[in-house]
C-alpha cells in the first residue's frame, strides 16, 4: 500500500518536486534529440538501426511519462486533491517501462547512450521511492493492526 502521510511531508516535497524537475528537464532534451534533426547528424543511416533507435526513443519518452504521472499524482496528494487511502489505486503507481539492451544501445551515439542511461537511472530511483513509500506503509500498517500494539497504545492512553 503506497502511503507517503508516514514520510515527513516537508522532505516528500523536496522529493517529489526535485525528482519532477529533473523528469521535466530530461523530457524535454529527450524531445529536442530525439525530434529527428538530431539523430540524423548522428549518422544512423542504416534502416534497422533507425527502427531500434526509434523503439528506443519510445521507450524513454514511456519511461519519463511514467516518471512524471506518478510524481503528478504524489503532488496532488499533497494539496488534497487525492485522497490517502485513494494512492494504493494502481492508476496512481509507477507504470511499468522496459529496459534497454546495452548491447544496442552501445550501438548509438552518445547523446542518446546518456539519455537512455539517465531515464533508465531516474526510473530506477523513483521505483525505490515508490518501494520505500509502500515499505513504510506497510510497516506501519502492521503495528497499527497488531495486537500487542493496539494493548500497549491502550495502557499508554491508560496511565
Amino acid at each position: 500500500m503506497q502511503n507517503p502521510a508516514f514520510l515527513d511531508p516537508g522532505l516528500h516535497r523536496r522529493l517529489v518536486d526535485g525528482l519532477y524537475l529533473e523528469a521535466m528537464v530530461m523530457a524535454d532534451e529527450a524531445r529536442t534529440y530525439f525530434d529527428g534533426s538530431a539523430s540524423l547528424d548522428d549518422g544512423i543511416d542504416d534502416p534497422l538501426r533507425r527502427v531500434a533507435f526509434a523503439c528506443e526513443s519510445l521507450k524513454v519518452t514511456t519511461r519519463l511519462m511514467h516518471i512524471i504521472a506518478w510524481l503528478l499524482s504524489q503532488r496532488a496528494w499533497q494539496r488534497g486533491e487525492i485522497d490517502r487511502i485513494d494512492m494504493a489505486d494502481d492508476k496512481y503507481r509507477l507504470g511499468r517501462a522496459s529496459e534497454t539492451d546495452a548491447d544496442l544501445s552501445a550501438s548509438f551515439p552518445f547523446a542518446a547512450r546518456a539519455l537512455i542511461d539517465a531515464s533508465q537511472e531516474l526510473y530506477g530511483r523513483v521505483a525505490r521511492l515508490q518501494d520505500r513509500l509502500d515499505a513504510m506503509g506497510s510497516a506501519t500498517a502492521a503495528a497499527v493492526a497488531s495486537p500487542a500494539r493496539a494493548l500497549l497504545d491502550r495502557l499508554n492512553t491508560a496511565f
